[in-house]
C-alpha cells in the first residue's frame, strides 16, 4: 500500500510540474494571484483565443492547481493550493518566483 501512495505522490508532482512548464499556464496563474478571474480577462489582457486560454486553464485544474467556478455561461478561476505538502511548497515558490520576475509583469 505504501508504494501506491509513492506512486499516486509522483504523479501528483509530475502533473504540478508539467503545468508550470508551460510559459502561458505561468502568465495564467500570475494574473490570477489570490483574485478569481473569468476566462474573458485572460482573453484580453493575453490578447489570446479563447480556446487557448481554456485549454490552458483546464490543464492547470486537472493538475489541481487551479479550481472553476460557473456563472452562467461565464468561467472564473482562481489558484487553488494542492493538499500534497511538496506540491503546495512547489506551486508557493513559483507563485513567489512570478512577482518577482519582470517579464511576467508585462
Amino acid at each position: 500500500m505504501n508504494r501506491n501512495k509513492n506512486s499516486e505522490k509522483n504523479i501528483a508532482l509530475d502533473q504540478v510540474f508539467r503545468a508550470l512548464a508551460d510559459p502561458t499556464r505561468l502568465r495564467l496563474l500570475n494574473l490570477m494571484g489570490d483574485q478569481e478571474l473569468c476566462v474573458c480577462f485572460f482573453v484580453e489582457v493575453l490578447n489570446a483565443p479563447q480556446p487557448k486560454i481554456s485549454r490552458h486553464l483546464a490543464y492547470l485544474r486537472r493538475a489541481g492547481i487551479v479550481s472553476a467556478r460557473r456563472d452562467g455561461k461565464w468561467m472564473h478561476y482562481r489558484v487553488t493550493i494542492p493538499r500534497d505538502p511538496h506540491a503546495a511548497a512547489i506551486l508557493r515558490t513559483t507563485l513567489d518566483s512570478l512577482k518577482q520576475d519582470r517579464d511576467m509583469q508585462r
